[in-house]
């Protein structure tokens, strides 16, 4: 079925985003399990137009896989709108033109971007998704050759690391978070399966203000204020966030303040009162925008 909401798909699946890695490729299709009510279902997405044809096999209704789908890509997110907002910029109206079609790639399951988050710290886009695929393939749940992220209790049992895993169990099979490829990130992951575990519920985030929720997601060992921002834009939809580290400063110093150097954390004070529930949405289009016009190069 064709859904009608301009999308830039391919953009979309490998822009980097930490809610997830990009699903599947099969020629020009995309696929992954998704989870509906604790049902398994594949979902397929391919470009139609400038539209997504969609279509999935498993028990689950239509309207619900539709709806998910929609909650997947912010489809119902007014991209024509948001493009008026940036061309009324003259710093920002460029970047539609570079972006166009680009949308939030959210969370299918909330506790794997936390990890995937966690993961992408001081790490290439490439390192984290094959760490988070890695996991899925080793503790997920397996629907046709299609894998969950595991579920959370599952992770607070994983060993960390070889020598753990041969005092446990007198053996070395690689099933551990660092045969992943997480290195130093492996107890801050394992210790946020704890706390989600025994000390809080991801789902009572949705429910908080941006502020407490902020504040509740950097009580996570290894999680700083660009991790906990991109764990409540991409894993929660708090589009008042925004995302900075030293890309964005360099981006938003440019753009506003004459390259003059200014930490992080004004930066990410400038972006949320400058833009406000933009914010998210020009972070996302500021780092692809510099990426694909050449603007980041000339920034290093």
């Amino acid at each position: 079925m064709i859904i009608n909401a301009s999308i830039d798909l391919e953009l979309t699946q490998n822009s980097g985003q930490t809610s997830q890695p990009p699903w599947k490729k099969t020629n020009d299709s995309y696929s992954d399990l998704v989870y509906i009510n604790n049902n398994p279902a594949i979902f397929n997405v391919m470009q139609s137009g400038k539209n997504i044809d969609f279509s999935y096999t498993g028990n689950v209704t239509e309207d619900a896989a539709v709806e998910k789908l929609k909650e997947i890509y912010d489809l119902d997110f007014d991209l024509n709108k948001f493009y008026r907002y940036l061309d009324s910029y003259d710093e920002l109206k460029d970047m539609a033109k570079f972006c166009n079609g680009l949308r939030l790639f959210q969370a299918k399951d909330p506790f794997e971007c936390v990890i995937s988050s966690i993961c992408s710290a001081n790490n290439s886009i490439k390192r984290w998704t094959k760490s988070i695929s890695d996991m899925k393939v080793k503790w997920g749940r397996n629907f046709n050759n299609h894998y969950s992220f595991p579920d959370v209790k599952i992770f607070n049992d994983l060993y960390l690391d070889d020598e753990e895993e041969l005092f446990e169990t007198n053996a070395n099979k690689n099933n551990n978070l660092k045969a992943c490829g997480v290195g130093y990130r492996a107890p801050y992951m394992r210790k946020a399966s704890e706390i989600f575990t025994v000390e809080m519920d991801l789902s009572d985030i949705p429910k908080m203000s941006y502020d407490e929720a902020f504040e509740t997601i950097l009580e996570v060992p290894g999680v700083g204020p660009k991790v906990a921002d991109c764990i409540l834009l991409y894993g929660f939809g708090f589009r008042q966030a925004f995302p900075s580290d030293v890309w964005i400063k360099r981006i938003v110093s440019h753009l506003y303040f004459d390259g003059k150097d200014i930490k992080v954390e004004k930066v990410r004070e400038f972006g949320m009162d400058e833009f406000g529930e933009y914010a998210g949405y020009v972070q996302l289009y500021m780092f692809h925008y510099a990426r694909k016009s050449g603007l980041m190069e000339r920034l290093k």
